[in-house]
């Protein structure tokens, strides 16, 4: 890479995060899910219409494709939606990580938060970003709602999942529970 490549790259990722950390945002019914100008049909187009669940509810995300899908218990899509995934290279303000990816494989829901939910790493080096209605699945890994501005068709976030706040609101108040399995594909 050229070297204003890279300056303009991690400048955008540096905007990203601020934006992330420092927004502020309203607290959102499950009504409010009808009146954002936003096309869900997009995302849930990239996603299979059906997935064997094992008879459980499922999430999938797609790093590849910038989508989640939650599956009901028959494997069929109830709702899907744009994803940021992890980013390949981390921001330079995480030090020696050799990456941000969120992590492949299958995993449960562990902990559920409201609209109060905050990083406690990020922004370094005190957190306080904004993550309303963190669902964590692994780890430090979460799915959680994120200001539009950030909430982008590309991976760059430290490794959590971003979606749009009132898609998150949406999950979190009306389809995942602790055990809700999280399925994360691979990016290549």
């Amino acid at each position: 890479m050229t070297t204003n490549l890279i300056i303009t790259r991690m400048f955008s990722i540096a905007t990203l995060l601020t934006l992330s950390a420092c927004s502020t945002y309203h607290s959102y019914d499950d009504t409010d899910y009808m009146h954002h100008d936003y096309n869900h049909k997009e995302y849930e187009d990239r996603l299979p219409p059906h997935v064997h669940t094992n008879g459980q509810k499922l999430v999938l995300i797609n790093p590849r494709v910038h989508a989640w899908g939650a599956y009901g218990e028959d494997g069929n899509l109830v709702r899907g939606g744009i994803a940021t995934a992890g980013g390949v290279e981390c921001p330079p303000d995480d030090g020696d990580e050799p990456t941000c990816r969120t992590s492949v494989g299958t995993f449960k829901i562990f902990s559920l938060g409201d609209d109060d939910c905050v990083s406690k790493i990020y922004p370094k080096p005190e957190g306080g970003g904004l993550m309303p209605y963190c669902m964590y699945f692994h780890n430090g890994e979460a799915l959680h709602g994120s200001p539009d501005p950030t909430v982008i068709e590309a991976n760059v976030s430290h490794g959590c999942v971003r979606m749009r706040i009132p898609d998150a609101a949406w999950m979190r108040n009306n389809f995942a529970e602790i055990g809700t399995t999280v399925k994360v594909l691979p990016y290549d």
